[in-house]
């Protein structure tokens, strides 16, 4: 079949209309392929980054959790620490202490030695105080004192002729002793060893010897003691 001058016309517009659509639609879905893959190009960084910073998040948590726990855990042994040095000041008297105790009145005689009788037994001597304190911390004192100085394990009680020496200080009568600790117990400690045989004395010789039954008692905190020579043993020597 041959076609006119018309229809040739007509067929050759037709093919190049059908060409340039087809050249659109080749440029179409190379812009959109184009699109799609700088969109996945840029969401993949961005998605890296996120779990990134995720994990850094999580770094910087654990960090500040382990700080939390170090100091918590250097406040308890500060806290324990803090304890231990108390009750070592207090078993070592070096705390000043309040508390229900009794408090123990000794005094030498007012009468006049007639030259019969033995003189030394109008005195209060250094022996009837260390019975004393004995006595008290067998009957579960807690702290004593004399005269205001803190009776410790380092305390020396001596005559030295018209004094006693206590603490290194020179103490003369009356000699004021105080015990803080359950006063039944007190009572009854001095009761079993030698307050009666003071009780004679005060009746033969006319020596002080009072008890008082105290709701509060104060005692004075003792001496830190200087060490020169002793030192603490080392652990595993």
């Amino acid at each position: 079949m041959r076609l006119d001058k018309r229809e040739r016309s007509l067929l050759g517009l037709a093919s190049i209309l059908l060409g340039f659509l087809f050249i659109i639609l080749l440029k179409t879905q190379g812009f959109a392929s184009s699109q799609a893959t700088t969109r996945q190009e840029t969401a993949v960084p961005s998605l890296i980054q996120t779990e990134q910073e995720n994990q850094q998040v999580s770094v910087d948590n654990e960090r500040i959790r382990q700080e939390l726990a170090k100091y918590a855990q250097g406040q308890s042994a500060s806290t324990l620490a803090k304890q231990q040095l108390q009750e070592a000041e207090m078993n070592a008297g070096l705390v000043a202490v309040t508390g229900p105790g009794v408090q123990i009145t000794l005094d030498d005689s007012k009468r006049v030695d007639i030259g019969q009788e033995d003189p030394s037994s109008f005195l209060i001597h250094e022996q009837y105080i260390r019975e004393i304190f004995n006595a008290l911390w067998n009957g579960g004192a807690e702290a004593v004192a004399v005269n205001g100085q803190r009776v410790t394990t380092n305390t020396e009680v001596f005559c030295g002729g018209s004094y006693i020496q206590i603490n290194g200080t020179r103490q003369m009568p009356p000699y004021v002793i105080e015990a803080i600790g359950d006063t039944n117990n007190l009572s009854a400690a001095l009761n079993f060893y030698g307050w009666f045989k003071l009780g004679d004395l005060q009746q033969q010789a006319g020596i002080t010897r009072k008890l008082e039954v105290l709701t509060a008692v104060m005692i004075p905190a003792g001496r830190l003691r200087e060490y020169h020579f002793a030192e603490p043993v080392k652990e595993g020597t």
